[in-house]
């Protein structure tokens, strides 16, 4: 897998990683939830940075926020029951069909 990709892919993981301890600090009253979120955003815009190498930064941007998106989803309907209905469940599919859609077929994938 080519480096951009990975930055890309390890950007989302620790973006959903700080979106999910952003819920756990409520509102940043919790101090180490508040850190792991900072931190993580901190590490997900640095890897951003290196997958903007090569990726336009339209593709990367809907890449990393729809793939967040879907395990943000994910996350708040195991770990935090939050509940998702029919429309969210198609919507989601809909997201994932997107991504898959560009890094299957499309080549504006790099630059």
């Amino acid at each position: 897998m080519p480096s951009h990709l990975v930055a890309l892919f390890v950007a989302v993981l620790a973006e959903t990683i700080g979106t999910t301890a952003l819920q756990a600090s409520q509102q940043f009253t919790r101090f180490w939830p508040s850190v792991i979120c900072a931190l993580s955003y901190a590490l997900a815009f640095y890897l951003l940075s290196l997958a903007l190498k090569t990726m336009p930064v339209g593709i990367m941007y809907a890449i990393w926020s729809g793939l967040g998106i879907v395990l943000i989803a994910a996350i708040g309907y195991i770990v935090f029951n939050q509940k998702l209905d029919l429309p969210a469940v198609i919507g989601i599919g809909m997201i994932l069909a997107g991504i898959l859609i560009i890094n299957l077929f499309s080549t504006s994938g790099t630059h």
